[in-house]
């Protein structure tokens, strides 16, 4: 019986919900051609950049525009709206290196973005997005897409996607689509404290 409690907690520990790039790449075209005009920009560079980046929705939503450097490609994250700092051994700031089109995407939404704000995803309400529209935002990309993201059991309802979703779904495209990846570089990628964290939430991805 023991036994079977530490086997569920193990999976309990692993990421239980994902997508595969193709599932995303829908989920961008559904939020583009269902977004009111002024909002498709935003939402497409929303789900763009934590795809690629694997931010968690608490960051994502407090990162400014001067935080971009679009010319060398990068997000510069400070450490005090990242989960884990600061603390002692904190750097000031992460560098995190964007893909070509997350570029282009994020250059094209800043060029013709409705609202003049300092945060980059202000909402129709107020200057920046809240967890909570970000949140809605993917679901509804998602239900429009009409994915069902696949788990550790089978596949779920459109229903279940979340930012978080995404962060778990970067794990998997660099596992299982991008060559030389391992469990290491998702951990520089997703900021994990240790690779022990990588290991036990992504160890189903690393195919033998």
């Amino acid at each position: 019986m023991a036994g079977s409690t530490n086997t569920q907690t193990q999976e309990d520990d692993k990421a239980q919900v994902w997508l595969k790039p193709e599932q995303v790449e829908r989920m961008r075209d559904a939020t583009v051609a269902e977004s009111a005009d002024y909002l498709a920009g935003r939402n497409d560079a929303l789900v763009a950049l934590l795809y690629d980046t694997g931010l968690r929705v608490g960051e994502a939503v407090a990162v400014d525009t001067e935080m971009l450097d679009l010319d060398e490609g990068v997000l510069m994250l400070p450490a005090d709206i990242q989960k884990d700092y600061p603390n002692d051994n904190s750097p000031q700031y992460t560098e995190i290196k964007l893909g070509d089109e997350t570029v282009r995407i994020l250059r094209q939404y800043l060029n013709t973005r409705w609202k003049d704000s300092p945060a980059l995803f202000p909402s129709r309400q107020s200057d920046r997005m809240t967890t909570e529209s970000v949140r809605n935002v993917i679901r509804d990309a998602a239900e429009d897409a009409e994915v069902r993201p696949f788990t550790v059991r089978g596949r779920d309802n459109p229903d279940q996607v979340t930012p978080h979703v995404l962060r778990h779904s970067v794990a998997y495209r660099m596992l299982n689509r991008e060559e030389d990846n391992t469990l290491y570089d998702v951990t520089k990628r997703l900021r994990h404290a240790t690779i022990l964290t990588t290991e036990r939430v992504y160890s189903h991805f690393d195919r033998v």
